[in-house]
């Protein structure tokens, strides 16, 4: 018998961010990991005794099937989301998917329609979202207190280790460097600017056919947001967002941000905001809340904004001859 007060969440996907997410359940009062589930039976049952969870399924339809499960976090990858989000909700499940939402906008509307349809809560894990340092420099923004904005600028690169089978370079799982990490610096600018009036992006490619290298240039009637991410190389994972009467830095790691500057007539202010464990724990909190209020989408991150960034992103691929195997 579930507990009222309690969200049973299953876990589809068992690689890295799936650990550190389940590490995180730990940390949020009303959490209970009750399923993981694998293509490998060992796997999943490795999973599970980490995290002490109970049951560990060798196949993602048992899963789907298993009625004590409120929500199901899918962490495949990208390749996959659209169709096991849909197969979820389906299964009157809650679904929390790692970003990016979908490969392409169509799969992304019918992800949406589907949430629509079953009455239930859908969300993309944009956890920078939930982030308390990116929330409270939200707030100061939209307040005013940098005045207009005219420039964002963010990038985010990593040196990926080229192996056998990583997802990172196999173009069929929807690798590359703007869907794995460049849909954050378009996630930033997308928050604070909303949609662009025009896009420019140019892009160097691995021989595996997915971009290495993606620079991009949002330009806005009043603004102009200048992002890149890769994955050959490292970079100083840094994002400002300039006004005209000052400018926020989000610090130290820009998407994970434990701090932010605010620096206005020469003049700097940083404010102290630590996570709680890596940050996932504030999505995670999210959830909850929608959940408990039956709402079916967040306010902070909703279905709109899912499908608004999603539709960027297409006309990046587009600018930069991405196209995925259907």
């Amino acid at each position: 018998m579930k507990d009222k007060n309690t969200v049973n969440w299953g876990i589809i996907g068992l690689g890295n961010i799936a650990h550190q997410f389940a590490k995180e359940l730990q940390m949020v009062d009303g959490a209970k990991l009750v399923a993981v589930a694998s293509r490998s039976k060992d796997n999943a049952i490795a999973f599970a005794d980490i995290y002490q969870c109970p049951k560990a399924y060798g196949t993602y339809e048992d899963i789907m099937n298993d009625d004590i499960i409120d929500i199901l976090y899918i962490a495949t990858p990208h390749d996959s989301h659209a169709e096991l989000s849909l197969k979820a909700l389906e299964n009157n499940k809650h679904v929390l998917c790692e970003k990016p939402i979908a490969l392409r906008y169509q799969d992304a509307e019918k992800m949406i329609a589907a949430s629509r349809k079953y009455n239930k809560f859908f969300m993309e894990a944009f956890w920078t979202r939930f982030n308390p340092s990116f929330k409270e420099a939200f707030i100061k923004i939209q307040q005013g207190e940098i005045g207009k904005i005219r420039y964002i600028n963010a990038d985010f690169a990593f040196p990926a280790e080229e192996k056998k089978g990583s997802r990172m370079f196999d173009l069929k799982q929807g690798g590359g460097a703007l869907m794995d990490i460049g849909v954050y610096p378009l996630f930033l600018s997308y928050a604070i600017l909303g949609v662009p009036d025009s896009i420019y992006a140019k892009s160097n490619f691995h021989s595996s056919g997915v971009d290495i290298q993606t620079a991009i240039i949002l330009h806005y009637k009043e603004a102009q947001a200048v992002l890149y991410s890769g994955i050959s190389h490292t970079s100083n994972m840094e994002a400002t967002i300039s006004g005209t009467e000052g400018r926020i830095n989000l610090n130290p790691t820009w998407h994970m941000a434990e701090s932010y500057t605010l620096i206005k007539e020469n003049n700097e202010t940083n404010y102290a905001l630590p996570t709680k464990g890596m940050g996932y724990t504030y999505e995670i909190e999210e959830c909850h809340q929608c959940i408990q209020n039956n709402a079916i989408e967040s306010k902070l991150w909703s279905h709109k904004n899912s499908l608004e960034l999603i539709k960027i992103v297409d006309e990046v691929k587009n600018q930069i001859g991405l196209d995925f195997p259907i």
